[in-house]
């Protein structure tokens, strides 16, 4: 009863995947368990050819010693050791990354206060962009006129 019911969805060709309860569909082979996985066979590593130990780690650079040192995870640079794991790294970078955004809104915060206050400071003597922009147009007017005056002679 619910064998057709899951042809009608499509629901029928994931439960032939995942269970043997159902019949097959023609013309359906089974991949052996190997439907999903890659296609390439699996590399046979030999542990004869002598490989190289390598330490997981990361070997900071002088601006990675600095965030280091930034993000508080080392007093001084020379205290650093030479390999580090790549998550102290990535740790410290973040936190400097935060330090920095925060960094960034306060200054934005301070830079609006500022222009805010000297906006106001600006109104209370009579300035606007307006009115500059007026004068800076009759001066050059006035340089105009004289310069018309100067040529004829």
């Amino acid at each position: 009863m619910w064998i057709p019911a899951l042809g009608r969805s499509g629901l029928r060709s994931l439960a032939v995947r995942t269970s043997g309860l159902l019949p097959k569909p023609l013309g359906v082979q089974d991949a052996g368990g190997r439907r999903w996985r890659c296609s390439k066979p699996d590399e046979v590593k030999s542990k004869d050819a002598g490989g190289i130990f390598k330490v997981p780690g990361h070997r900071p650079t002088p601006l990675d010693k600095k965030i280091l040192v930034w993000g508080g995870r080392y007093k001084k640079q020379e205290d650093i050791p030479e390999i580090l794991s790549y998550e102290v790294v990535d740790a410290a970078k973040s936190k400097v990354r935060v330090k920095f955004a925060g960094l960034m809104m306060l200054m934005t915060i301070v830079g609006c206060v500022v222009m805010v206050i000297s906006g106001k400071r600006a109104a209370g003597r009579h300035e606007s962009l307006a009115s500059y922009n007026l004068e800076k147009k009759a001066r050059l007017r006035e340089e105009a006129l004289k310069e018309e005056t100067a040529k004829p002679q």
